[in-house]
Order: structure tokens, then C-alpha cells, then sequence
């Protein structure tokens, strides 16, 4: 497990930045053991009139059309990203109250590890301060689901306790579609994601917060945690987002590392190679590369392992939500999915691989009904990008997104097990 240098200031000087995710309410500051922690809360937004796995393949074809552009040179293709699928708002998410500028004004903000551009104004309108300094660049990014475009601005941003950094890139948005409910986002994926997105300097990054913080010495370690848990709630307390190290109460045991894949497009982000396995022998997916993101509600698998899993378990295709969906007797018969990644293997219990039944309604099923949360990525093995650890999949492990030393970690938890479902 990283926790940064061990030179003695910084071992002196260890700051976890905590931010809590709230749709609603004011984060309540803890400071205990050198850790800042605010709650955090999952946010359903289901009103839109499409279904989870259209929303998540929306983003993926996205996510691939941005990192092919990247890779080949061609200018980004909006309407081959987004295709037909509207930005209707159908999101399971989690937010984060942000401060920006002096003084500073509250957002509350998307968190994702699959785009880096942070930005305000989808809700409540970007706030020019004292601390605020115009750009000469517009900024705009396409999400899949919903887009944006502004002006790019620096400003303080101000998070947890009094905990600043300055001359942080925030764009703010003249125009967006499919964030009702939200202010915008916290982009904390890899920070070559924001080339392209501002103009003229189309070929200029902007720093994440991870990397202001990181270099104005807030924090002590390049790196970034997410806690998630899973929850049968519409709405309840149950994560945390760290910034600059790990928090060991989150966690069992010891973190395992793996590397950043280096095949592509699935190197453009927080990719990873793993395997998975359903029950002690059934090969479901072989060693391939993949991304995990927190930005995606699913796990999505290739084509051809979804065909796999859905013989194996026996599931059928649910018309209205868009899910696998399996009768209680073949759900008491499910097996674990095992996840092997850098050698170690990451279970997927039977009661993790399906949607809270209390939230059956909530995706328009039915209340007496089993949905699967593997769902189809829309492409075959092979294709760069085989799979997606979405959501569904990190509240039950811990995770660490460790730009510095260019890997991704893991670790059980104490809902890795847990019925919750």
C-alpha cells in the first residue's frame, strides 16, 4: 500500500483530504487521526425515460471515441460519441461539495474518474470572485449522457475545513445538458483527458485537483481512495473520496497493485488487465484490458462474456429495464464472478452481483424480480476496452488511483460480503 515518501516531513505532514458526498446537505467536518472526513451519500437521479445500460454504454462510446481521437489524431467525432441516446438524466451517482472562490460558494459536483475537467454552472451558476481569473479559452466536453461548455477560469477552490488550493482550473458553463440536480463535475481521472477540450489551446492539459493538490503541498501522496458501500436506500451516507494517501479503516488486509495496461484505449484512463472467472471453473472473460471508473453504475463485459455468464447463470434479457434477470430459484444456485487481477482474486458474491431488490421500482422493474448488474459493454473481446468496473463493482472493494506510481489498487472491505442486496 502507498502512503507517499517516506521522507519524515511528509510523514509529519500526512493529510488525507476527506470529501464527503452529499446531494442535499452541508458536509459535517471530522478531523480525527490526521484524516479530514465529510459524509457521503449515493445519488439516484432516475427520471429520464431510458434504462442504466443505455446510459452506461452511452459513456463508453464516448469515453472510446475521445481516446481514438487522442490516439489517432482525428478530431473528436461528437455525434459518433454520443449516437441516439438522449441526455435524459437516468444516473446512479455520487456528488461532492466543493467551494470555489473568495468567498467561497458551494457546488455540488459529479465525481468521476473517467474525465478530468472539472466545472460548475449546470445548476447553480459559476460565482466570478476576487480569486477568479478568465482564460482566453472557451472549454467544452461531451460525456455520453450529457455535455458542457463555457469559459475556462483559475480560481481557489476550497475543500473540507478552511483546506484550499489556488489558481485551480474550473470551468464554467454557459450551456449543458443531462445534469439536472447537480452543479457540475469533479473530474479526478488521468489529466491527459482534458487535451482537446479547451480552445484555442487545444493542445494545453489542465492540472486536476489531485495534481494542484499534490503540487502545492496540501497533500503528501499523487494519489486518490474511494470507499463506496453498497446500500438499499435511495439516498444514504455510505462513502468517502481521499485524496493523498489511503484511510485503513476503510479496508481488510493489504491493497493489491496493478499496473496500468498498456493497451489501448483503455490505456487513456485508469485501465487495468484482469481476468474473470464465474464459480471455481467457467472462464467468463480471459486476461484483457479494461478501465475502472466511477462514472459508469454497471459492470460491463464484452459481448461474447456476456453470452458466456448469462448461459451460465441461466438469465434472460429484461425488456423494461435492460438487464439480465434471473427467478429466485436460479438466484439461490448463483455463483461467485472472481476477478483476477495482478495474480490475486477479487469475488463477486451472488448478492453483489445483483440490483438492490428494495430499488427494483426505481429502474422500472419489478419488485419481485432478481436483476444482474453485469451488463453488455457492446463489443467483443478484443476490442482495447473489455470491460468496465463500474460502481456496482467498487462498492464492494476499496480502490486507489495511484497517478504517481501509474496503478490501480484493491482491497476487500467489509461489505465485500455483505447481503445487502
Amino acid at each position: 500500500m502507498s502512503r507517499g515518501s517516506s521522507a519524515s516531513f511528509f510523514s509529519l505532514l500526512l493529510l488525507v483530504l476527506t470529501l464527503a458526498v452529499t446531494a442535499h446537505a452541508t458536509p459535517v467536518v471530522q478531523v480525527r487521526d490526521n484524516l479530514v472526513r465529510l459524509p457521503m451519500a449515493k445519488r439516484f437521479n432516475l427520471t429520464g425515460s431510458g434504462n442504466l445500460i443505455a446510459r452506461d454504454q452511452a459513456r463508453l462510446r464516448n469515453l472510446r471515441a475521445r481516446a481514438n481521437a487522442k490516439l489517432t489524431g482525428v478530431p473528436f467525432d461528437v455525434d459518433a460519441a454520443v449516437g441516439n441516446v438522449p441526455a435524459d438524466n437516468q444516473a446512479v451517482d455520487y456528488v461532492v461539495n466543493v467551494g470555489v472562490g473568495t468567498p467561497a460558494t458551494q457546488y455540488s459536483l459529479l465525481v468521476d474518474t473517467g474525465s478530468s475537467n472539472t466545472w460548475v454552472g449546470a445548476g447553480k451558476a459559476y460565482v466570478r470572485t476576487s480569486s477568479s481569473k478568465q482564460t482566453n479559452d472557451r472549454v467544452a466536453v461531451t460525456y455520453g449522457s450529457g455535455d458542457f461548455s463555457g469559459t475556462e477560469f483559475t480560481d481557489t477552490v476550497t475543500l473540507g475545513d478552511g483546506l484550499t488550493v489556488t489558481g485551480q482550473g474550473i470551468g464554467a458553463a454557459s450551456r449543458s445538458d443531462g445534469f439536472d440536480g447537480v452543479d457540475g463535475i469533479l473530474g479526478i481521472g488521468p489529466t491527459d483527458l482534458t487535451l482537446d477540450t479547451l480552445s484555442p489551446d487545444t493542445r494545453s492539459t489542465i492540472p486536476t485537483i489531485t495534481d494542484t493538490l499534490f503540487s502545492q503541498g496540501v497533500i503528501p501522496a499523487h494519489e486518490v481512495a474511494v470507499s463506496f458501500e453498497p446500500t438499499d436506500s435511495p439516498e444514504v451516507v455510505n462513502g468517502e473520496l481521499t485524496f493523498g494517501g489511503t484511510d485503513s479503516s476503510k479496508f481488510e488486509g493489504t491493497i493489491t497493485f496493478a499496473p496500468l495496461t498498456r493497451t489501448s484505449p483503455a490505456s487513456e484512463f485508469f485501465g487495468i488487465d484482469q481476468s474473470i472467472t464465474y464459480g471455481t471453473s467457467t472462464s467468463i472473460l480471459s486476461n484483457t484490458a479494461g478501465i475502472v471508473d466511477t462514472g459508469t453504475t454497471l459492470t460491463l463485459i464484452a459481448t461474447d462474456a456476456l453470452q458466456r455468464y448469462q448461459r451460465a447463470t441461466g438469465a434472460v434479457a429484461d425488456r423494461a429495464t435492460g438487464l439480465l434477470r434471473l427467478t429466485t430459484a436460479q438466484f439461490e444456485n448463483l455463483q461467485s464472478l472472481f476477478f483476477t487481477i495482478n495474480g490475486v482474486k477479487f469475488e463477486l458474491t451472488p448478492n453483489a452481483q445483483i440490483w438492490p431488490r428494495a430499488l427494483n421500482t426505481e429502474i422500472g422493474g419489478n419488485a419481485n424480480s432478481v436483476y444482474l448488474i453485469v451488463g453488455d459493454i457492446g463489443t467483443r473481446t478484443g476490442a482495447g476496452l473489455d470491460f468496465i468496473n463500474g460502481l456496482t463493482f467498487l462498492e464492494r472493494f476499496y480502490a486507489v488511483f495511484d497517478s504517481a506510481n501509474s496503478r490501480v489498487g484493491f482491497a476487500t472491505t467489509q461489505f465485500t460480503t455483505a447481503t445487502t442486496n
